[in-house]
């Protein structure tokens, strides 16, 4: 049993940080902008093919940091010549843009790479154990991204909270104006934060390609549970989105790993019989069979009982 915790908290902190890894750069890109961006997932699905052809060619390391320079810059681009132009006709406008961006890139995609999983596997140099728990190896190449995810998270803190760069573009959210009128281009740091917000995103892709699948509807797969992180945690809450990562991680893993029924709970005592008969229809249904539900249920709650989010300012 207390294998089972252990190493299941594991799993469930290193899912929790990819997670909080894909959902930085959207909550990034909202709480300075203001746009809610549904092609985010697409461009970590860029990140992770990026990552696939320049680690073939040249290595993991070299992709780990060109794939997001090129997804960043493609980022900018889509700012500065498309999301820059629909700005002026409201949110609206900012949410059908990105969502048809979606589909533009799953079809690119799959031009070049095919519909079929890519063979993009965990690079020869961390493939071995980085300790043994119990009777099991922990992997290397996730503690690496354990540790990758959580430096990126204290970077993205301090870069934020404690640097003029990032006074400067929270600045220009609320008062684009004034900044203005004190030499800064607007314009050009939203265009730069859109850019790291989707580069966040490709790193996720890069680090995560070898340990999920990397295929042509990665983004589809995972593109609703951003949203989910982004939302409990609260709209524009980079502290939200790390604790609502953290605790969707950790719900899914451990639902998978006690894999247990009603009928396991309840199913030799009297009122499991009572039970029996009255929830016939979900009696045998296993925490595993409804783990993926779990956390748009969690969802649902936070709406209906606090809006805002776990750490959020606003209702809207």
């Amino acid at each position: 049993m207390i294998e089972i915790i252990v190493v299941s908290t594991l799993n469930g902190v290193l899912y929790g940080m990819l997670l909080f890894l894909m959902a930085s750069g959207l909550t990034v890109i909202f709480s300075m902008m203001g746009v809610l961006n549904l092609a985010h997932a697409s461009f970590y699905m860029l990140g992770a093919f990026f990552g696939f052809e320049i680690t073939r060619r040249i290595g993991f390391w070299p992709a780990l940091v060109v794939a997001p320079l090129l997804v960043g810059a493609i980022g900018m681009a889509v700012e500065r010549y498309g999301l820059r132009r629909v700005h002026s006709h409201g949110h609206v406008a900012e949410l059908l843009f990105t969502f048809g961006l979606t589909f533009v890139i799953k079809e690119v995609v799959e031009m070049i790479w095919g519909k079929l999983p890519a063979d993009y596997r965990v690079p020869g140099s961390l493939d071995f154990a980085a300790f043994t728990l119990f009777s099991s190896d922990y992997p290397a190449f996730r503690l690496f991204v354990l540790l990758v995810s959580i430096a990126i998270f204290l970077a993205l803190l301090l870069v934020i909270k404690r640097t003029r760069i990032g006074l400067i573009v929270q600045a220009a959210l609320t008062h684009p104006g004034m900044v203005g009128m004190l030499g800064h281009n607007v314009d050009r740091i939203f265009m730069l934060v859109f850019g790291v917000g989707v580069a966040l995103a490709a790193v996720a892709g890069v680090i995560a390609g070898p340990i999920l699948i990397t295929q042509s509807n990665m983004a589809g797969l995972l593109g609703p549970i951003l949203f989910v992180v982004v939302v409990v945690g609260g709209l524009g809450s980079l502290g939200g989105a790390f604790a609502a990562s953290l605790l969707i991680g950790l719900v899914q893993t451990f639902a998978v790993a006690f894999n247990v029924s009603l009928a396991d709970l309840f199913g030799s005592t009297a009122a499991g019989e009572v039970l029996s008969v009255w929830l016939s229809d979900i009696w045998r249904v296993t925490v595993a069979q409804v783990a993926p539900i779990l956390p748009y249920l969690l969802l649902v709650l936070i709406l209906i009982f606090r809006p805002r989010g776990l750490m959020g300012t606003r209702d809207t």
